[in-house]
């Protein structure tokens, strides 16, 4: 238990000039990204859409410069971690709450995800928003998520990690109902907010739960108080358990997923920036954050890793028969973090992080990949009436290639290595998670081959329009691509495999912040050649059988039988629709008018009418003459003293 606590210890104060300015660069690292909101929001409309972007860019670069500085001066061995106080907030009694940011190993690795994949989105929005009348608005809602974001991933105590945690979700709503005149977008948008309120009083449940038996919300305190509990403890159960819930609405497992794919509302940077690298890995983040606490309760551990296995192999299925171009990756983006969550159940917790980041260079690069596929198709999102775009959008093709190698995991590949990790990982825990979670990754590349042949290859299927109209996107939409498609090519390196050669970088890096509780198989580079051998052939096989399917014949996307259930996404909604929407609807429709209408408003009104009445007799009895009044006096008086000779007698 001392070498699991070992790494939430802060680091002593180092005395050098680079410490001194740490509470200066923390500042600006996240202030601006906001100024950048304010800025957007407040002038935006008075500037050319042009300044309006490259400031909404330029504040994200900004933040990104000042992380990749505190992670040149972490690998250097400046510092371990450290903590910086901007302010003083809450004191209540012995409770006390500080804007606290801690910087170590974990927190930065974030920050450069969260700022660097988001600068490339921003560049890429300034082409692909260019002609919307709200282009000033969205820079200023992008620059607002990604402070909520950094936010979420610095903070030093889980109530700054909650303030972002719920402003991403504010930002979410915003951004997946920015085309507002859509009623249908707006639905999406309260979807999404909706559904992640049920997540997030899980996690407030559990941040009560944490205060309650630990006094403090500090994740130092925290994590440090853990080592005096046995595994498995009934409060470290609850409190594990209530957080996962909180992860489970974040990042989209079951069954809080269904926001995700309606998610796709908002215009596509918003799919790249909330499904690849910022709010629905929070979830990740989390519980990678609380690794202390989950190793404590292996009960949470592995009902982490069963949701996520469910997830992972009840989207993929979803997805292999979706012909909108942005609900596949949208439903592979719930498969990818429910493999993510296998990683995190089975004590991996290093190698959940890795699947998080490659996830985010090759995803990011497949949804903006997308939004150009969109953009040369003038708007359409429906694959079967694509096809051909090859030799029409060359570099789109080409990165967009390199996305859909990644996340099928081809050899090498950034997603072949985090994957094969967490492969390797499934085998150790049990054989049967290892099936299930390769069942998962060969249903990827199914329905990512589809996606790609439908697409790019084939005979064009769509409006003699929409062919005239294709062109390739602007190069500040092709050059964020291939920036990414070689973060996806290159990415696996920071892990890669010992026995091709590699080190596992990444494990070394997060090491001081995270303690993996899944130990080194025997025989690990026998299976993972094995893998490899299995995934060539795999990948060739399923190759010829999508080509076969998808490339070379018609296809109408029409479907019958269980390709029809998989198509209208197990009904998912339709349950929830008839089993609690309809029930809670009719529940109010019976409060409303049996309980609201009849007996509240009936007795409320009641007792004003009894009021009404009364008053109109009693009135008359003023009268207004003073002998009536001496009569009424003399009556009165008689009448107490009956009474009062009635009650003595």
């Amino acid at each position: 238990m001392k070498a699991l606590l070992a790494h939430i210890e802060i680091s002593p104060e180092i005395h050098n000039g680079f410490t001194d300015a740490m509470p200066m660069l923390m500042a600006a690292l996240i202030l601006l990204p906001f100024l950048g909101f304010v800025f957007n929001f407040f002038l935006g409309q008075r500037l050319s859409k042009t300044l309006s972007g490259v400031i909404g860019s330029a504040t994200i670069l900004g933040s990104f410069i000042i992380a990749a500085t505190f992670f040149a001066q972490s690998i250097s061995g400046s510092f371990t971690s450290h903590q910086v106080c901007l302010m003083d907030w809450i004191e209540v009694g012995k409770y006390k709450f500080s804007f606290n940011f801690l910087i170590d190993n974990l927190s930065i690795m974030m920050m450069l995800i969260i700022t660097g994949i988001g600068f490339l989105i921003h560049v890429y929005s300034i082409g692909y928003m260019h002609h919307d009348e709200g282009f000033s608005r969205f820079f200023s809602y992008l620059n607002l998520f990604i402070f909520f974001m950094l936010l979420l991933v610095t903070g030093a105590n889980y109530l700054i990690l909650f303030i972002g945690w719920e402003g991403v979700g504010l930002c979410s709503y915003l951004l997946i109902g920015f085309w507002f005149k859509n009623q249908e977008y707006n639905n999406a948008a309260k979807k999404a907010f909706i559904m992640n309120r049920i997540g997030d009083l899980g996690f407030l449940l559990g941040m009560f739960k944490i205060l309650d038996v630990f006094g403090s919300l500090n994740f130092s305190d925290v994590f440090s108080a853990a080592g005096g509990f046995t595994a498995n403890d009934p409060a470290i159960v609850i409190i594990t358990v209530l957080l996962f819930i909180g992860a489970c609405g974040k990042s989209a497992q079951l069954p809080l997923f269904t926001w995700l794919p309606d998610a796709m509302a908002g215009p596509t940077p918003v799919s790249a920036l909330i499904h690849a690298a910022t709010m629905v890995t929070a979830g990740v983040y989390m519980v990678v954050r609380s690794n202390v606490l989950f190793a404590l309760s292996p009960f949470t551990m592995e009902l982490i890793t069963i949701v996520g296995l469910a997830t992972a192999l009840f989207a993929g299925t979803i997805a292999l028969f979706q012909n909108d171009i942005k609900k596949v990756l949208a439903y592979s983006t719930v498969s990818q973090l429910g493999f993510m969550f296998i990683a995190l159940g089975v004590g991996a917790f290093t190698t959940g992080m890795f699947h998080l980041m490659t996830h985010a260079f090759f995803k990011a690069l497949l949804f903006l990949g997308a939004g150009s596929v969109i953009h040369a198709m003038g708007g359409e999102q429906d694959i079967t009436k694509m096809g051909g775009l090859s030799k029409k959008i060359k570099i789109t093709f080409i990165t967009f290639t390199i996305g859909v190698m990644a996340i099928a995991g081809f050899p090498f590949t950034s997603g072949f290595v985090s994957k094969d990790e967490i492969l390797l990982a499934d085998f150790q825990h049990g054989k049967i998670y290892f099936i299930l979670a390769t069942i998962a990754a060969i249903m990827t590349v199914f329905y990512m081959f589809r996606l790609w042949f439908l697409t790019f290859f084939g005979s064009f299927r769509g409006t003699h329009d929409q062919e005239h109209h294709l062109h390739e996107s602007p190069p500040s939409m092709t050059v964020p691509l291939m920036v990414l498609a070689i973060l996806s090519l290159v990415g696996g390196f920071v892990q890669f495999p010992h026995i091709f050669g590699g080190h596992d970088y990444l494990n070394q890096y997060l090491s001081p912040v995270v303690t993996n509780t899944i130990q080194e198989i025997e025989g690990a580079d026998k299976l993972e050649i094995e893998i490899l051998i299995a995934t060539c052939i795999g990948l060739v096989i399923l190759w010829f059988i999508t080509k076969k399917n998808y490339a070379v014949s018609e296809f109408k996307g029409e479907y019958t039988g269980f390709k029809k259930v998989l198509a209208d996404k197990y009904y998912v909604d339709e349950i929830y629709e008839a089993l609690i929407i309809s029930p809670f609807q009719k529940m109010s429709a019976f409060i409303t008018k049996y309980v609201e209408v009849i007996f509240i408003d009936g007795f409320v009104n009641g007792a004003g009418k009894v009021a009404q009445v009364a008053g109109s007799y009693i009135r008359l009895l003023q009268s207004g003459h003073i002998g009536y009044y001496l009569f009424a006096m003399v009556i009165s008086i008689v009448v107490f003293l009956l009474l009062n000779t009635i009650i003595h007698f």
